[in-house]
């Protein structure tokens, strides 16, 4: 058997000393532990000799078979009976699918994380753990860069799923109050690489990288398994509160250009900012306009409670974009919409990648024509 990836392997060892704060093993549930960061998590926990047993709950039973397996959604009331026993629960299940009908992912990640929060008071859970995001600060051209963990979370709904997970945090907030005896520590990760989709991820999958005349970006990347790592120092309750989670330091956008290899592309805020609303009204695109603050504005985060507490990431902002680039490696994506092989050969051939964008305008007098024709 190859041993496993470096990262991985010093991931775990920075991790791997000293007790629960109970001086005792916990049991630890994990929701979303089918699949994706959940099972990762489910994984690590099955395997570290500090967890007692890990309770793994989602729709259908994923391949942790060290876990004790419970299939239901979270939405479910019965899921309390489940968590009776464990002393942590560390709840992923939340869809943040840039696909997903925007109703129903805001109706399944509030009315789950609700549920779960209530159900593990009732079972007599003391800690519940929840991932949002370094999004819910907002991408903001004032921000102190890096943010602090207790600075104002001052984002609006108006980005991909940002809106639930502000949701999320005030139930997080208010949970200690509805439930006393409860704890709640709140993880936010950077830009998430490692096996993920979302609209920020897709940003690299353009042939050109857009900038909006006059912005300030800065990119902060937070690798999958350093998040899992953050995850199960929080499950052992090495620390608590709100836990800002992401590479040390920075990248400017010319160095993320250099390290790259891919051009910008300037265009004016009105025309960016015009071009991606009308987009996604029209369904041609499954990023809201939103989106695009976060490649314009810094919302770089510090984690220094994680590192206070002894917690350090593995990975660097570019080693997780090299990564990054491997993943996304043959895709292509214009103004947030990915397009298969005949389009992107149509479309990034002879035309470049300007007129590419200012071409979507060709999809939405389509679009109207399709409508007028209902």
């Amino acid at each position: 058997m190859s041993s496993p990836d470096p990262h991985v392997r010093a991931a775990r060892n920075g991790t791997a000393h000293g007790a629960a704060k109970s001086g005792r093993r916990p049991v630890v549930a994990v929701t979303g532990a089918a699949a994706g960061i959940g099972a990762l998590l489910a994984q690590r926990l099955a395997e570290s000799e500090e967890i007692k047993q890990v309770i793994a709950i989602d729709e259908r039973r994923g391949d942790v078979t060290e876990a004790t397996w419970h299939v239901l959604d979270v939405r479910d009331p019965a899921i309390a009976d489940k968590l009776r026993g464990a002393d942590v629960v560390v709840h992923l299940a939340v869809d943040l699918d840039l696909e997903t009908d925007p109703g129903a992912r805001t109706a399944y990640n509030v009315r789950g994380t609700q549920t779960v929060l209530t159900a593990a008071a009732a079972a007599g859970v003391h800690r519940v753990v929840l991932c949002t995001s370094a999004m819910v600060y907002g991408a903001l051209p004032e921000n102190d860069v890096p943010l602090a963990e207790d600075a104002e979370l001052r984002a609006t709904a108006d980005a991909t799923g940002v809106g639930d997970l502000l949701e999320i945090e005030r139930l997080a907030k208010r949970a200690p109050r509805a439930h006393p005896g409860l704890n709640v520590t709140v993880l936010r990760p950077a830009v998430l690489v490692g096996g993920t989709d979302t609209a920020l991820t897709r940003y690299f999958e353009s042939p050109r990288l857009l900038v909006v005349a006059g912005s300030r970006p800065t990119w902060q990347f937070c690798h999958v398994q350093d998040l899992v790592s953050a995850l199960e120092f929080a499950a052992l309750e090495k620390a608590e509160g709100e836990l800002a989670v992401g590479c040390d330091g920075w990248l400017e956008q010319e160095e993320v250009e250099e390290l790259t290899g891919i051009r910008r592309m300037e265009l004016p805020s009105a025309v960016a900012l015009g071009a991606a609303s009308r987009l996604h009204r029209l369904g041609l695109t499954p990023s809201p306009a939103g989106d695009l603050a976060f490649t314009m504005h810094p919302w770089v985060v510090s984690g220094s409670r994680l590192h206070e507490a002894g917690w350090r990431p593995r990975w660097t902002n570019e080693e997780v974009l090299a990564e990054l680039l491997e993943e996304v490696s043959g895709r292509h994506t214009v103004a947030g919409r990915r397009l298969g092989r005949k389009d992107a050969a149509t479309t990034l051939g002879a035309a470049g990648a300007t007129v590419a964008l200012v071409g979507t305008a060709a999809l939405v007098r389509r679009a109207r024509k399709a409508r007028r024709r209902l």
